[in-house]
Parts: C-alpha cells; sequence; structure tokens
C-alpha cells in the first residue's frame, strides 16, 4: 500500500563510505583484467570523493560491446565504496511511468523503477546501475529518456518527485552509473549530463589471461570439476578464441568453456559409473573437436592471391570490429554504376565520391579513356543480408574500383580504413583499436589508416601495434601507391566471384 511504501522507502539510513585507494584498486584488480582507464577514472572518482565530502560527483556512462566487463564494474565499484548496489535493466522501456510512476488514482498503480530500486537498495546512498541506457524508446505515453533527466541532473535531483509517492525524494546522494552499447540513439541533453568512459573489445591476449584468471576456474566450480580432473592446456584457450568465437567480450568464450566443462563432467560421471579408471583430461588443440564440434570461423582470412577488384577493409560494429571485404567488377556498357550488398545511403555516397574522384585522375592513373560512358561498374561488399553504412570504407571502394579499372591487383596483406572527398584527401575515422583488433584477428600484417588518426594509436597496446605497420596517409595517392602493385609485377588472379 501507499503507507508501506512511505514507511519502507530509505529516507535517511545510509551506510558509511569506506574509501582506501590501495584496497579499491586490489578490488578492481581481482574482478577485472585490463581497462586500465575506466579503472584510472574510478580510482579518480574515489580520492575526490575522499577529500571533498560534500562534493557532488559526475554520472559516468559505460560505453561498449556486449561482454566487456559494463554492468560488473559498477559491482566492483559498490565492493569497493563499501555501499549498497542495485541495477535497473532500462532495455526496452517506453512508458515515463515505468521512471515517475503511476498515479494513485489508477488501479494497480506503483512507484517508478527509481524508487523501486531505492527500496531494494535500503540505503540513501546505493550505486545505482541503469544498464542498457541506449535501448528507451518513446510512445504515445511519453518518453521516459526525459524522465531521465531529472534524476541525473545533480541540480534537481535532490527533490525527485515520484507520481505514485506524491513527494519530493533525495537523490543526490546515489551514485548513478549507466551502460550502453553505442551512443547515438541516446538523447543529447541526457548524454550531456554524463561522462562517457569508453570500454573497448578485449585483445587475444586480454582473454587469454581472462581465461586463465577468472573464466575457467569459475565454470570448473560451478561444474563440480577440479584442476586434478580437467586441465585447459594454452593451446587450446588459443584455439577456442581464433576459430569457435569472435565478439569484442568473453561471453560467448564463457559459454564455450562451459560447454568443454558440461561435456568432461559427463566423461568423468559415466567413467564413475562404470568404475573405470580415470584418467586426467587434458584439453588440447587436437581434442577440442570433440567437445566443441567443427570450428565455426576460420582464423585468418587474408587471400590466398593478390586479386584484381578486391580489396580488404576495416568496419566497426556494436560487437567490435570486423574485416569487409569490397568487391568490384567492371563490364562494357554505358557507364551505369550498380551497387549491392545491403549499403545504406552514407556508403553509398561513399562509392559515388570515389567515382568521381576516379574520373577526375584518368590519365593520371592510366584508366581507360571515357570508361564511365563505356564500362558498366558493379560494387558489391559480401554478407549481403547484413546492413552496412557509415563513411569510413569511403578509401577501401576506391581502391577497389580504381584496381579492376586498371588492371593492378590490390595486395592481399593489407586493409584500409579512411573516408575519402572528391579532391582525394583522407578524412578521420572512429573506431581505430576495434579495428585495428579485427585486422590482427584476421591474419593482416599492414593497415593503412588516416593520418589525423596518429593520436589514438596511444590507446592501442604495444603488444598489438608490434604485430602491425601502419602506414599514416593524407591523400588517395599516397593509398594507391602503398596498396596497388604493378600490373606487370605478378600475374595477379583476376576477382570474377
Amino acid at each position: 500500500t501507499y503507507l508501506d511504501w512511505l514507511v519502507e522507502l530509505p529516507w535517511s539510513k545510509k551506510t558509511e563510505d569506506k574509501i582506501e585507494i590501495e584496497k579499491a584498486s586490489k578490488i578492481l584488480e581481482e574482478d577485472h583484467y585490463g581497462l586500465e582507464k575506466p579503472k584510472e577514472r574510478i580510482l579518480e572518482y574515489l580520492a575526490v570523493r575522499k577529500l571533498s565530502e560534500s562534493h557532488r560527483g559526475p554520472i559516468l556512462c559505460f560505453v561498449g560491446p556486449p561482454g566487456t566487463g559494463k554492468t560488473s564494474l559498477g559491482r566492483s565499484i559498490a565492493r569497493s565504496l563499501g555501499r549498497n548496489f542495485v541495477r535497473v535493466s532500462l532495455g526496452g522501456i517506453h512508458d515515463e511511468a515505468e521512471i515517475r510512476g503511476h498515479r494513485r488514482t489508477y488501479v494497480g498503480a506503483l512507484p517508478g523503477r527509481i524508487i523501486q530500486g531505492m527500496k531494494k537498495a535500503g540505503s540513501i546512498n546505493p550505486v545505482f546501475l541503469l544498464d542498457e541506457i541506449d535501448k528507451l524508446a518513446a510512445d504515445f505515453r511519453g518518453d521516459p529518456a526525459s524522465a531521465l533527466l531529472e534524476v541525473l541532473d545533480p541540480e534537481q535531483n535532490k527533490n525527485f518527485s515520484d507520481h505514485y509517492l506524491d513527494a519530493d525524494y533525495d537523490l543526490s546522494q546515489v551514485m548513478f552509473i549507466t551502460t550502453a552499447n553505442i551512443l547515438h540513439p541516446i538523447p543529447r541533453p541526457l548524454l550531456d549530463r554524463m561522462e562517457v568512459i569508453n570500454l573497448s573489445g578485449y585483445t587475444e591476449y586480454e582473454k587469454e589471461k581472462i581465461s586463465t584468471l577468472f573464466l575457467i576456474p569459475k565454470q570448473m566450480k560451478e561444474h563440480g570439476l577440479s584442476d586434478k580432473q580437467v586441465e585447459f592446456l594454452p593451446e587450446s584457450i588459443t584455439k577456442i578464441l581464433r576459430e569457435y568465437t569472435r565478439e569484442a567480450g568473453v561471453r560467448n568464450l564463457e559459454r564455450s568453456i562451459a560447454m568443454v566443462c558440461r561435456k568432461t563432467a559427463r566423461e568423468i560421471v559415466e567413467a564413475q559409473e562404470q568404475k573405470k579408471k580415470i584418467k586426467k583430461i587434458k584439453l588440447s588443440s587436437d581434442n577440442l573437436i570433440k567437445y566443441l564440434g567443427q570450428p565455426k570461423f576460420r582464423y585468418g582470412q587474408i587471400e590466398v592471391n593478390d586479386e584484381i577488384g578486391l580489396t580488404m577493409g576495416l568496419a566497426w560494429t556494436e560487437v567490435g570490429g570486423e574485416l569487409l571485404s569490397i568487391e568490384a567488377l567492371t563490364m562494357p556498357g554505358t557507364g551505369q554504376l550498380t551497387l549491392t550488398g545491403k549499403l545504406g545511403e552514407v556508403m553509398q555516397e561513399s562509392a559515388r565520391a570515389a567515382l568521381g574522384y576516379s574520373r577526375s585522375k584518368t590519365e593520371v592513373l592510366n584508366l581507360p579513356p571515357l570508361f564511365y560512358k563505356k564500362m558498366d561498374i558493379h560494387i558489391h561488399v559480401p554478407e549481403g543480408a547484413i546492413p552496412k553504412d557509415g563513411p569510413s570504407a569511403g578509401i577501401t571502394i576506391a581502391t577497389s574500383l580504381i584496381s579492376a579499372l586498371s588492371r593492378r591487383p590490390v595486395r592481399r596483406d593489407i586493409a584500409m580504413t579512411g573516408e575519402i572527398t572528391l579532391r582525394g584527401k583522407v578524412l578521420p575515422i572512429g573506431g581505430l583499436k576495434e579495428k585495428t583488433l579485427a585486422a590482427i584477428r584476421g591474419g593482416l600484417s599492414e593497415i593503412i589508416i588516416p593520418k589525423d588518426n596518429k593520436r589514438d594509436l596511444d590507446e592501442i597496446p604495444e603488444h598489438i601495434k608490434s604485430k602491425l605497420k601502419f602506414h599514416l596517409v593524407e591523400t588517395m595517392d599516397e593509398v594507391i601507391n602503398i596498396a596497388l602493385k604493378k600490373a606487370d609485377e605478378k600475374k595477379a588472379k583476376v576477382n570474377t566471384r
């Protein structure tokens, strides 16, 4: 009832912060491997809290692909502060009353998710995690994102008004943390109230460490297995990462490890029932197929030959970086340009810009005269059922097009990303770390990136940078000189796929 809610809400009860930076750092290291920048920012926040009791901290927003530890990082913050933790999922909410509550005149009325969370927390200063804030929707019942403006504004949330309570409630002592996979669905006024901390995908080295330190011990304990019964050899973890999972986070990796544990548990139980001698099961790259079946992915996707009209690009997705091959084909015709592969408007415009640049460089690049009148051009991006968009494939499309027209093969060991202008300038792109990891997974040795992205190289670990050669370019002419071979340098396979 209404009176029950008023009585059971924590109006003044609070937990004392136990802020010890060294202890908090240890907790963060215990719970998460890597994530250096988020950890550093969290420790800075705790240090300021310790020095200034009245400080109103910023609302942190963790943004990154699924499975990178955003939600569990919130739990670690609560643990290091000694505060209660409460999580509310905002995915699919499209009714303002879910945030502010229903008025008591309605049958079955309840307070909103915020007040419900505070009751669950049992204190007035919990760590309150608003999960999946980018999945909020809006319809005729109102806009929940607008209702959150009051919740997340330190100047307003001291007097938060819930329609059901019809009384001001103080949220100013709550530490709000939000999570999202991508930023663009979040309304600008709401985003303006948050400090964004990016969590990019894990490297293969980091995933191996996470498997060894966290996932394998956790799954073996849950499945009743011990180190004396089962052993994961390092080569088996590498094989799972390369051939059974392809993700930025570690969720599918954990599922694969759990599947291996289930099958080994069954082997051990069957052997016990039949009173057979049980040998220690050692999981290697050779016997992994017995537990996980045939590999789902092919590691190292570089082509066997240098091909004409086929260029490897790099794409950013919500789940990390991906390799994106772009094909171009020419044939006698009337100058028609065909674009296939479910390309979005921006990507189609990039293709037209690449064609415009190629026409302006006909003589310099030794392209067939009047090709734009006498030839039809077909540009295709495989995996046609998946929508693709964005400007960063501009130089990749241009390279494939110029290769097809000049009959010069594209180097198979190189990938590229960058936006192109009509004058052939190469503009900066986003998601460089994720794209770099995709190039490593694909077995490539060199990538071409815009010169303006040089500053982003600092975010990439040294052990990743050492495996790749980076070409920083400003113009399309530089891209062509690096990526295209001379027509007579080596006989190339013509791309007719």
